[in-house]
């Protein structure tokens, strides 16, 4: 049977397998062969090419050797029909036979006898230091068999936990503990590198459970209140505003996890060129604190649209807290709705208040009746340089926030639903949302409890 099939029609064969003519079932039903002999041909030429399919003379193996080709098998986990074409073993059934010897009589069954002797026949006794000697030897690659199923063990089933990255201390203790009942610890840490006092550890975290599993759900639940508009620092806030003691590079790390992510976009100045007068200097100067309420303003107009639809915006903020004291809202961008807000405005002023009031150098500020409203409260006005927005930025910072965080996350119908909207989120604004400049309060929280020490 050996010198049935020629290496040349071996060859064939595997070719045809290798350019996908048809599987090996196929290949093998049309030429008359085994199934298996097929695989066995593909895998010998895998491993050695065309002198794999060659006609090998009669061989004879080592002790050393056969010890090699199991220990190598068991270690890489291979099947007998790769680790024969790995060491090009041609005898079918050899490699079973090799199992079932050591596995019987361990190291010893590998030893060559005398010629003539018989197995059956017991060997001379050796010498005591000699037996000492081979007892020694037997229990070493004992030992180091022991080693290798513990190495195999472990790595198929840190494999099938997380394929093709590096495992977490925590999941290589949780390997370990799984096996550790069918091998011995030492070997399992000593093939996964990991110390003893580690391996515990571990093991007693994993038995404590989630430690951050509370604060998980809190920030979840701040998150969804919020709207996805607070990212980890303002979450960090109401966190230990409620009592919770944390870092914030915790609970960014647990919003990672989580797959939180703040979903108000990048702040990005944009300059524009305003009108080429001006009729006020710039008195604030870019001073954007205030030690007391009512004492520096700022305000300017800003547009939305709503299918095809416009509607502005002419806010008032009071730079002490940064609260939206008064605002406007309108269809056209008139003098009337810079009027309403100012008046709203000045219902917040008391007899000793001395505001300045910063603006822009648009026309709604430079128009004689919106000089004489603020001349009449004794009001000082301020604007900015032609062209500058950045002299006029926390108003600006404001209105990027307001789109942001409400109007780019939400769709209108209609200007009434945007004009509700932007109430009720400037009510938010002032009342809920946190800042951390004010330490960690809310605008009105802040001038209110300022007020209460004062």
């Amino acid at each position: 049977m050996r010198n049935k099939y020629t290496e040349r029609f071996k060859l064939q064969i595997v070719q045809a397998f290798l350019r996908g003519d048809d599987s090996v079932k196929g290949i093998a039903r049309q030429h008359g062969l085994n199934p298996s002999m097929v695989r066995k041909w593909v895998s010998r030429y895998r491993h050695s090419g065309s002198s794999g399919l060659c006609q090998k003379p009669y061989t004879t193996y080592s002790a050393t050797f056969k010890l090699d080709v199991l220990e190598r098998m068991w270690r890489d986990g291979l099947s007998m029909r790769q680790t024969e074409a790995l060491f090009d073993i041609r005898r079918q059934g050899v490699i079973s036979q090799w199992m079932q010897q050591y596995h019987r009589e361990g190291a010893t069954a590998f030893t060559p006898t005398c010629k003539g002797q018989s197995l059956m026949v017991k060997t001379p006794s050796s010498p005591p230091d000699q037996k000492k000697t081979d007892d020694r030897s037997r229990e070493e690659l004992l030992d180091e068999l022991a080693d290798l199923r513990a190495e195999n063990a472990y790595f198929k089933k840190a494999r099938c936990l997380d394929p093709g990255t590096d495992i977490s201390p925590a999941q290589k203790a949780q390997v370990i503990q799984g096996l550790r009942h069918h091998h011995a610890l030492n070997r399992l840490l000593r093939t996964a590198q990991m110390a003893r006092s580690t391996f515990y550890y571990q093991v007693k975290r994993l038995a404590a459970g989630d430690r951050y599993g509370g604060v998980r759900q809190r920030i979840q639940r701040l998150y969804d209140h919020h709207k996805g508009r607070y990212g980890y620092r303002r979450i960090t806030l109401a966190l230990r505003r409620d009592g919770e003691t944390i870092n914030h590079k915790t609970v960014q790390k647990l919003m990672q996890q989580l797959g939180l992510k703040s979903l108000v976009r990048p702040k990005k100045y944009r300059a524009y060129q305003g009108g080429t007068g001006y009729s006020a200097p710039n008195t604030l100067k870019r001073r954007f604190q205030a030690e007391r309420p009512n004492q520096r303003w700022v305000t300017d107009i800003t547009e939305f649209k709503v299918n095809d639809q416009k509607l502005y915006l002419s806010p008032v903020m009071d730079l002490y807290n940064g609260e939206i004291i008064a605002f406007q809202t309108g269809p056209r961008p008139v003098f009337a709705l810079v009027k309403g807000m100012l008046k709203k405005a000045f219902n917040r002023l008391t007899s000793g208040d001395r505001v300045v009031l910063h603006s822009d150098q648009g026309w709604h500020y430079r128009h004689a009746n919106y000089r004489k409203l603020v001349v009449e409260k004794r009001i000082l006005r301020s604007m900015s340089r032609k062209g500058n927005c950045l002299d006029n930025a926390a108003i600006e910072s404001f209105f990027g926030t307001l789109k942001a965080e409400y109007f780019y996350l939400n769709q209108f119908d209609n200007l009434d639903q945007l004009q509700k909207g932007i109430a009720n989120y400037i009510h938010y604004y002032n009342h809920h949302r946190l800042k951390q400049k004010l330490q960690g309060l809310s605008p009105v929280e802040y001038r209110t409890q300022e007020m209460a020490v004062n």
